[in-house]
């Protein structure tokens, strides 16, 4: 079995969890998730499976989009409802001051990453360190909110909303760090996640229909093929000269308008078989095409 499993990940799960479950129900090693979702949240984790898993690290680049609630007035150490509770404040803003900040969080931006995470620092977890008690410096990382929507705006010192984001964001900074310019505090109360790279929870499956799918011998159908996780790029067709040279890892000149210079591109063969993902170089007025990963 080669591609991807678009996972319901439940509440109480970690990604981890995830793929050892779908390790044992497929009995395979050759598997891993897409984008690490935290253990209280839920929602879409592409899970790949044989040779899909070359395509992890492409995955892992793409946007998110999240559903989340922050409760404004209480912060807690890990930014979400799991942690201690650090601060109490009153919670004395209007609705059009909320909306306000919000806007002031959308574009490009740097995010200092939160203690409680995976992140690694000299060969140490962030929150190894964090449940001992030490906290360390952390370098700010480029991120940027392509949106933010407010669904519902004050209810019971609540806000839920939408946001569409690049990799790396941590939604729970997010919300503290809104707290924090608001004056109020914050953390995160609720997250899930409605898309990972073109995987939209609508058509999501859960642990218990993958385990009950796989026995009766139809889980094949709910896997997504490779090349369909890159539907949004460009693709090319290559005949038999070509895609030995390809598979080789030699540049073939191609024709064609609309390239782009360093993009990615799907490649088949002749008979439609997709065969490698490719990067496009225009040099001298030439247009080359080598293969990135080979499928």
């Amino acid at each position: 079995m080669d591609g991807i499993i678009n996972v319901l990940k439940p509440p109480g799960m970690t990604s981890f969890d995830v793929v050892g479950f779908l390790r044992r129900v497929l009995k395979t090693t050759k598997i891993g998730h897409t984008g690490t979702l935290d253990p209280a949240a839920v929602g879409v984790l592409p899970v790949c499976i044989g040779k899909a898993t070359k395509i992890i690290e492409f995955m892992t680049d793409k946007d998110k989009v999240y559903r989340a609630e922050m409760t404004l007035g209480i912060s807690t150490d890990t930014q979400d409802g799991l942690g201690n509770i650090i601060s109490q404040r009153p919670v004395g803003v209007s609705a059009d001051e909320i909306i306000r900040v919000f806007n002031d969080f959308t574009g490009k931006q740097q995010q200092i990453p939160p203690m409680y995470s995976a992140i690694k620092i000299n060969g140490k977890k962030l929150y190894e360190l964090a449940r001992k008690g030490i906290t360390v410096e952390r370098k700010p990382r480029d991120i940027e909110i392509h949106f933010l929507r407010i669904l519902n705006v004050f209810h019971d010192n609540r806000v839920l909303f939408d946001v569409g984001c690049s990799k790396g964001t941590y939604i729970r900074t997010l919300c503290s760090d809104i707290g924090d310019k608001l004056g109020t505090g914050a953390h995160m109360s609720f997250l899930v996640r409605l898309d990972a790279g073109g995987f939209n929870i609508k058509d999501s499956i859960t642990v218990e229909e993958i385990e009950d799918y796989a026995i009766k011998g139809v889980l094949e159908r709910y896997v997504t093929p490779i090349d369909k996780a890159f539907s949004d790029y460009g693709s090319y067709v290559v005949d038999d000269p070509h895609e030995k040279k390809l598979l080789n890892g030699c540049s073939i000149e191609i024709t064609g308008k609309g390239f782009i210079d360093g993009e990615l591109i799907r490649i088949y063969n002749r008979n439609n078989v997709f065969i490698a993902l490719g990067t496009v170089t225009i040099k001298s007025g030439k247009v080359l095409l080598k293969s990135k990963k080979c499928f």
